[in-house]
C-alpha cells in the first residue's frame, strides 16, 4: 500500500501547512507532527478532502466539551476529556462534538487552543464518523480580538480536516460594558463574522429568551434579536432548566426549552428558524475550573421531558451541557433518545 511521509506544521493565526509531494486524498500517509514544545509523533492517517460546511452537524445528537474539560492550560495535566474519550462518545451515537476551540484569556495567548491537540481531536473524531463544531465566547471589546478568534476557528485546517461548523457563544455580560454598547458590538461582530465566513453556516449559541425576558429582564435588556437574525443559520438556546426553581415553573426539562423556542422564533420573526436545543446542566461541579467531581442535577425523567420538547418544537437536534458532568446512566439514556434523531 502506498504511503507518503509528510510533515505537519502550523502557521500563525491558526492556519496549517503540510510539506509533502502533491497527492490526491484520501491517501494513507505516515504523519510526522512536530512542534517546539512536543516530541516527534508518528502515525498512519488518511488525508481528508476538505468539504463544504453545511447545517447537518447541528442535527441529531450532540455533546459539549469546554476548555476546562480538555485543554491542559485550564484542565491541568490530567484532563477529564481527551481524544481517546471520543470513542465512547461515538459508541453512544454522538454525531457532533461542540468543542470550545478558542478563548480570550492569558492562558490562550494565540487565540486558539493547543493546535496539536485540536488537530488530534479533529482527525480522531472524523475517523470515528463524528463532526466537530468549534465555538467561542466573545467579550465584545472595542478591538478585533473576537472576530480574529472566530476567523481562526473557521480557517484552522490540518491534512484537510477542519471544523465542520463554527458557532458563537452569545452570553458574556462582564467587563462593565453597558447593554446598549454590548448589543451594538454584537450586531457588528455578527455581521463581520458572516462576511468573513463567506456564506458558510454560522451557529448562534444564545441565552434562552425566557431567561432574559421573564426570569431576569435586567440581565441583557433589549437583546438585539432582529439585528442578528439574518447573520446566523441555526440557533442553539441554552435551556439550562437546572438553574431554574420548581416554583418558577421553569425547573423542568420540557417547559424551559419549549417556551424559549416559541419566544426565540417570534423574536426573530421566523417561525421556521432552525433550532438545536441545549439542555442542562449535567452537574453542579465540574464547571469552569472547579476540580471536584460532578454532582448530578438532572434526572432521567427530566431528560425525557427535554427530548419531548425537542420533538414538539421541531428542533433539528439536541444535546446536554456537558459531557463531563453527565452521569453514565444519563449518557446512555440520551443515546437511546437522541441518536436516531
Amino acid at each position: 500500500m502506498l504511503a507518503v511521509v509528510v510533515t505537519v506544521g502550523f502557521l500563525g493565526g491558526g492556519g496549517a501547512y503540510v510539506a509533502q509531494s502533491r497527492v490526491e486524498p484520501p491517501v494513507p500517509v505516515v504523519v510526522q507532527i512536530t512542534s517546539v514544545d512536543a516530541p516527534m509523533a508518528t502515525g498512519t492517517l488518511l488525508v481528508a478532502e476538505a468539504t463544504e460546511r453545511t447545517i447537518d452537524p447541528y442535527s441529531g445528537y450532540g455533546t459539549w466539551v469546554d476548555v476546562f474539560d480538555y485543554a491542559p492550560a485550564y484542565a491541568g495535566s490530567d484532563p477529564s476529556v481527551t481524544p481517546a474519550t471520543l470513542a465512547e462518545m461515538a459508541r453512544l451515537g454522538v454525531g457532533t462534538v461542540y468543542l470550545q476551540a478558542a478563548r480570550l484569556d492569558d492562558r490562550t495567548p494565540d487565540g486558539l487552543e493547543d493546535r496539536w491537540l485540536l488537530a488530534e481531536v479533529l482527525i480522531e473524531a472524523h475517523e470515528l464518523g463524528m463532526d466537530v463544531v468549534g465555538w467561542y465566547l466573545p467579550r465584545f471589546g472595542d478591538d478585533s480580538d473576537d472576530l480574529d478568534r472566530i476567523v481562526a476557528m473557521a480557517d484552522f485546517e490540518v491534512l484537510g480536516h477542519r471544523f465542520d461548523g463554527v458557532a458563537v457563544d452569545i452570553e458574556w455580560t462582564g467587563d462593565g460594558i453597558d447593554h446598549e454598547t454590548r448589543s451594538r458590538r454584537l450586531v457588528e461582530l455578527s455581521g463581520a463574522a458572516r462576511e468573513k465566513l463567506d456564506g458558510e453556516p454560522l451557529g448562534a449559541i444564545v441565552l434562552p429568551p425566557v431567561q432574559i425576558e421573564v426570569v431576569n429582564p435586567d440581565f441583557w435588556p433589549d437583546f438585539p434579536w432582529t439585528g442578528i437574525a439574518a447573520q446566523y443559520d441555526v440557533w442553539l438556546p441554552m435551556s439550562y432548566w437546572s438553574f431554574r426553581s420548581e416554583s418558577s415553573g421553569y425547573g423542568d426539562g420540557y417547559a424551559y426549552h419549549e417556551e424559549s423556542v416559541r419566544r426565540l422564533r417570534t423574536n426573530l420573526g421566523d417561525p421556521t428558524a432552525l433550532v438545536h436545543g441545549i439542555g442542562g446542566i449535567g452537574g453542579a461541579d465540574g464547571i469552569d475550573d472547579n476540580p471536584d467531581p460532578p454532582e448530578p442535577l438532572t434526572s432521567i425523567d427530566e431528560i425525557e421531558r427535554f427530548v419531548d420538547a425537542l420533538a414538539d418544537t421541531g428542533s433539528i437536534g439536541g444535546s446536554m451541557y456537558d459531557w463531563n458532568t453527565l452521569e453514565p446512566a444519563v449518557r446512555e439514556r440520551l443515546a437511546e433518545l437522541l441518536s436516531d434523531r
